[in-house]
Order: structure tokens, then sequence, then C-alpha cells
């Protein structure tokens, strides 16, 4: 069974997943093949639905997320396929299997006051004019973690004002920014010695391209420093940009072109997540609302 996790993980690397689903694929199979092995069970004949149960349930009492619970399970079903495609086994056990249903969680997002103090949040002032940057870029176009640490210097159009980036499923798209994040770049690579269009965008402390963590960090320290209580990350702010937006009149078919969304379902959920513009709504609409009297 190894040789064929080995094999199904080289075959990954040829379908333009993003190098976290590849590094979460082979992680939650190589415990999966670990669970397995103290057990005795190493041949691909074991793997059957059965065994598979007995692995999930394992994972499952060490009181892991859900979501981490659906992602062990997306890995053995396409290892499942693998086997299946190459007749190494005649059944595939996911036929009859019924996996658990993803749990909705509301994203966490920021409201426009704390996300314009984080804006203004100084937290290094070596690296004051590229934190600026990083800050203004992420909340100006909701771009993900990964997006933003592989952009380049010649991804961004100054004149026209946007961005070239490259998404899920290696999926190009342009995003439209601000001009005050525009002018954070400028400012940021006007720092930069002899920048050439193929260089990183953001550089980390040592010189080389800004790591995703390297990014995580800067916008935690910000929210220390900008004093927002409660965790900040990267993909707050892209919900935060998704419901600002959303709450000042835009339509959702141009958000889902902006926070490149495969399908229309994935961005519908940011309609449920402000209850400020509903009450807003509520207040304007109902016949026997204060504000409507």
């Amino acid at each position: 069974m190894l040789k064929q996790i080995e094999n199904f993980g080289l075959s990954l690397k040829g379908r333009n997943l993003s190098a976290h689903t590849l590094r979460a694929y082979e992680s939650d199979l190589e415990a999966f093949a670990a669970f397995m092995n103290l057990r005795g069970l190493i041949s691909v004949k074991d793997f059957n639905l059965r065994n598979i149960r007995k692995y999930l349930s394992y994972e499952s009492e060490k009181a892991i997320s859900r979501a981490s619970v659906l992602r062990k399970i997306s890995a053995l079903r396409s290892f499942a396929r693998f086997l299946a495609n190459r007749g190494l086994i005649k059944v595939n056990p996911f036929t009859l299997f019924s996996a658990p249903k993803r749990e909705k969680k509301l994203p966490s997002f920021l409201t426009e006051d704390e996300a314009s103090g984080l804006m203004e949040a100084e937290i290094s002032h070596r690296f004051h004019y590229r934190n600026k940057a990083v800050l203004e870029l992420l909340y100006s176009s909701g771009l993900r973690r990964s997006e933003t640490v592989s952009l380049n210097v010649s991804d961004v159009n100054f004149d026209e004002g946007w961005v070239k980036v490259l998404g899920k499923g290696s999926k190009e798209r342009l995003v439209p920014v601000t001009d005050l994040a525009l002018d954070c770049l400028e400012n940021y690579l006007a720092t930069r010695p002899n920048v050439q269009p193929g260089d990183a965008l953001f550089l980390g402390s040592k010189g080389g391209r800004l790591s995703g963590e390297g990014l995580a960090q800067i916008i935690k320290k910000s929210a220390i420093s900008s004093h927002v209580a409660r965790k900040v990350t990267p993909h707050s702010l892209r919900h935060s940009f998704a419901t600002h937006l959303l709450n000042n009149g835009c339509d959702l078919r141009s958000l889902q072109e902006m926070l490149g969304h495969k399908s229309l379902a994935a961005t519908q959920v940011y309609t449920h997540v402000s209850l400020e513009k509903l009450k807003k709504v509520y207040n304007a609409a109902h016949p026997e609302s204060e504000v409507k009297k």
C-alpha cells in the first residue's frame, strides 16, 4: 500500500493542485498508512470500507475539527479512485460511504471602523512601507494569502488599477484595487533598489519572497497594535473586503469574480453575515419601525 500511496502522490503533482492541498493530502495518507501498518494491514486489499471507518473513528477520537475529518475523507476518496482506475481494487469503498456534512460557519469579519484602524497600525519602522502596502492591498482586493505572496511586481498594473492574480486551479483573474493601495505599493517599491518586473512584489526580512506565515504575522501584529480584540488573519481581511462591498451596494456576481469563487453559492455566504445591514433594511421597510416613524 505504501508504494501505491507514493505513486498516488506523484500523480497529484500533475493536477494543478495548490502546494497546501498537496501537503495536506500527503500528510493525511501518510497518517492512514501508519494506522494501517501498526495493525499489520499493509496490502492494497486491506483498503476497504471497514478499515477506512476504523481509521476515521480513530482520528475523530483526537477531537479534531469536522473540517479536518472531511479533508481526510477527501484524500482517501481520491486515493480510492486512483486504485480503482488502475484495477488495483475491485470495488471502490466510497461508493457505499456517506460523508458527514460540512459545518456552515459564518465568516468572521471586521467592522469598517476596525478595518480603518488596522490600516493605520504601526508595527515596524523598518518595514513600515511594506506592511502598509500589504494591509491596503489585502483589504482593497480580498486576495487569499497564497495569492498575495505569489504576486510579482509585473502583476500590478499601476496605470489601470488592477492586479493579475493566479488563483485556485491556476486560474488567472484581474482584481481592481484602490488608488490608496496603489500609492502604498509605489511607496514601498521606491524603497527597494533596482526593482525588476519579475521580482516578488513583497519581500521577507531576509530578502526573499515573503512567506504565507510572514504575511500572517504582519496581520496578527497589526491587529494587536490597533487594539482589535480578536484574532485577525489574512482571511479575515478577505471576509471584511467581501462584506463591506456587499454592504455598500456591490452585486454578488461582481464579488464572485473578484474573490475568484468557482460558484456563486460560495459567494452567497456573505449575504448572511451582516446583521447591521439587515437591521437597516428592516428599519427602512417595516411599517411599524421606529426609524420609519
